[in-house]
């Protein structure tokens, strides 16, 4: 199967329940079938805009097997500075930059966003990643 990089949006929505997605979300996580990725950039900004009621359950979800944490972050800063700048128009922030060099480095082609920047934003090799978060 093939792995899914995960952006914080949709890990949000699964653990507030009063978000708009909440529900898309819950269906997401039901449906997929690959793994889904992503690195510790995404993970704090996921804590950071969870109450603290939440903070805990979503790590303890997190680290019990529900997600891939990437950990080669560090190494992807060169090409993390080069995708921040390249859309400092929009702008791309530190966890979409640390995402689409993570799928870069990674060889993955899905995203689950509700960011729609990530229509915008395009690999070294010019592709766009696809956002399979409404695709079911």
């Amino acid at each position: 199967m093939p792995s899914i990089a995960v952006d914080a949006g949709p890990l949000v929505a699964l653990f507030k329940g009063t978000d708009n997605y909440h529900g898309d979300a819950v269906a997401f996580i039901q449906s997929i079938e690959g793994p889904l990725v992503t690195n510790l950039v995404v993970i704090s900004e996921v804590v950071a805009l969870l109450s603290h009621s939440f903070q805990t359950a979503f790590l303890g979800w997190a680290i019990g097997g529900a997600l891939v944490i990437d950990q080669e972050t560090a190494q992807d800063l060169p090409r993390i500075i080069e995708i921040m700048n390249k859309y400092s128009d929009l702008p791309a922030d530190f966890a979409d930059a640390s995402l689409l060099a993570m799928c870069e480095r990674r060889n993955i082609r899905d995203v689950a966003t509700l960011d729609k920047d990530f229509d915008v934003y395009r690999t070294a090799d010019r592709k766009r990643l696809r956002n399979v978060f409404f695709a079911g």
